[in-house]
């Protein structure tokens, strides 16, 4: 049985019951329980089984325990590098416990009418669970912890249809498991960069979100909406969409934490979405096309204009000459994702048997 999180202790730490929302904020969702709990699963029963099966072998039970690289001081990383690590930590301690709180709801919710998703639902919610503790454990290191019980209370919560949720977490699962590998592999080539023995956890780690994303293609594909009809077309075209550019703009606004790391910001966001992309073909009736000469200058332009409108919020301006200067800010990176999106995809189904 999965339970709320515990308090943090306060101690020597700042605790934050509350974070600044912005668009690009993990988001806390809410989608109709009942129409969830009548989902057909038939035409993906076996896959369910054989994922619940998976699920409850519970392959990463004792790897969320902090070895003796974490005793020591961290207050030797200070500054702008200080800061943009904990703010790396406090957004994945949100988003992992966002992915909790859903689960463990649809659990609760549907426990009596599909016992089998319940199930799978609640040991995903375990999953999450660890994710944000061992995340917030990372943050008290640094003398500041979320109280994820109240930030449960103080948080907006936004109602998706089951159709969105099934989307969209497929492909933060998915896009989850490629920025943690990838991290983990690059660290691997380059020692010398790992500042922080969080980074020696992501291997393991992103199988948990690699197994998540494929409950979630088991239920794209035992709902032929999802993908045999034009609405799924282009609802799966949205979401990719979606789903890169939030990880494209955020990943630019993290560029200083990629730089301690060894990465470029650049770079990496092109490869995980590259990656992710591949793999939601297996899944969804389209990809995008990426290759595609204005796929990724686009994506870059979104992500430069939107550090303009940081930096411009943090000035000194007065509030109104702020947002007339947002405005065309704005505009241009609607503009660009409007463009993005009308570029033709490809035929993921045709494309599938190629695909590793």
């Amino acid at each position: 049985m999965v339970t709320a999180l515990p308090a943090p202790k306060a101690g020597n730490s700042q605790v934050k019951t509350a974070i600044a929302e912005n668009l690009l904020s993990p988001r806390f969702y809410i989608t109709d329980f009942d129409k969830a709990a009548t989902m057909d699963l038939s035409l993906e029963a076996e896959g369910l089984q054989a994922m619940l099966n998976e699920m409850r072998a519970d392959y990463n039970r004792h790897h969320f325990s902090r070895d003796d690289s974490f005793k020591q001081g961290w207050d030797h990383i200070q500054g702008e590098e200080r800061q943009a690590f904990i703010d790396y930590l406090e957004r994945s301690c949100v988003s992992e416990f966002s992915g909790f709180l859903l689960f463990k709801e649809l659990s609760r919710r549907i426990k009596d009418r599909s016992p089998v998703l319940a199930e799978i639902f609640s040991l995903m919610a375990r999953d999450e669970a660890r994710h944000a503790g061992f995340l917030n454990k990372c943050m008290q290191d640094f003398h500041i912890s979320l109280d994820l019980a109240k930030l449960t209370k103080n948080r907006t919560y936004t109602f998706f249809p089951v159709e969105w949720i099934v989307y969209a977490v497929y492909l933060s699962e998915k896009i989850g498991y490629w920025r943690y590998i990838l991290i983990y592999r690059h660290l691997e080539q380059h020692p010398e960069h790992c500042f922080y023995p969080l980074f020696n956890y992501f291997e393991s780690w992103c199988q948990d979100e690699n197994r998540h994303g494929d409950i979630f293609k088991v239920l794209v594909r035992s709902q032929p909406d999802l993908w045999q009809t034009w609405q799924g077309r282009l609802w799966s075209r949205f979401f990719l969409l979606s789903v890169f550019a939030t990880h494209s703009l955020t990943v630019h606004e993290r560029a200083k934490f990629y730089t301690m790391l060894g990465l470029d910001a650049t770079q990496f966001d092109t490869e995980v979405v590259r990656k992710t992309n591949d793999t939601a073909a297996r899944a969804f009736p389209v990809s995008l096309n990426v290759d595609h000469p204005d796929f990724f200058p686009r994506l870059e332009r979104a992500a430069d204009r939107n550090l303009k409108i940081k930096q411009l919020m943090a000035s000194s301006a007065p509030g109104w000459v702020k947002q007339l200067r947002k405005i065309p800010l704005v505009l241009g990176i609607a503009g660009d994702l409007l463009r993005l999106y009308l570029i033709k995809p490809l035929d993921a189904e045709a494309l599938r048997g190629t695909v590793r």
